[in-house]
């Protein structure tokens, strides 16, 4: 075989590359990653938070990324090589399975959350009604374990 291709690694398209790019000379928060989509396509388009906070995780999780105090992603040594190599762009396939898989998908949401109340607490002002209601779900289901 030519290629050692990873076909676990066949979603979230050309996602995972360009993250990778955009921080490999310099550290970046998910919505400076969403900004610069955004910027690069020219208004076009903006990734949703569930595609990139979810990726931005799976990245750490594989030691891809990592993340550092600001929660700002940058790229590790594993990242860079994954850069060189060809098809790398076929991101993992991820789709919650279990409650394990879901929390972590919420702590991804919450990422971006917290990332917009850094950015902009005013954004967060016609949400904050459902993320308190969020808030004392979460608190219920804890204290049932």
């Amino acid at each position: 075989m030519m290629f050692n291709l990873d076909w676990s690694k066949r979603t979230h398209k050309g996602l995972r590359k360009w993250i990778m790019y955009m921080v490999k000379d310099q550290a970046r928060t998910g919505m400076e990653i969403m900004d610069m989509f955004e910027n690069t396509s020219q208004g076009w388009w903006r990734p949703s938070p569930g595609s990139i906070y979810p990726l931005l995780d799976e990245m750490v999780t594989e030691g891809v990324l990592r993340k550092m105090e600001g929660k700002k992603y940058s790229l590790t040594e594993r990242g860079l090589e994954e850069i060189d190599r060809p098809f790398s762009w076929m991101g993992p396939s991820y789709s919650p399975r279990s409650p394990e898989e879901v929390a972590a998908v919420i702590s991804s949401y919450v990422s971006y959350l917290e990332d917009v109340a850094d950015s902009d607490r005013r954004k967060l002002q016609n949400s904050a009604g459902k993320i308190k209601e969020l808030s004392s779900r979460l608190a219920k289901l804890g204290e049932s374990t």
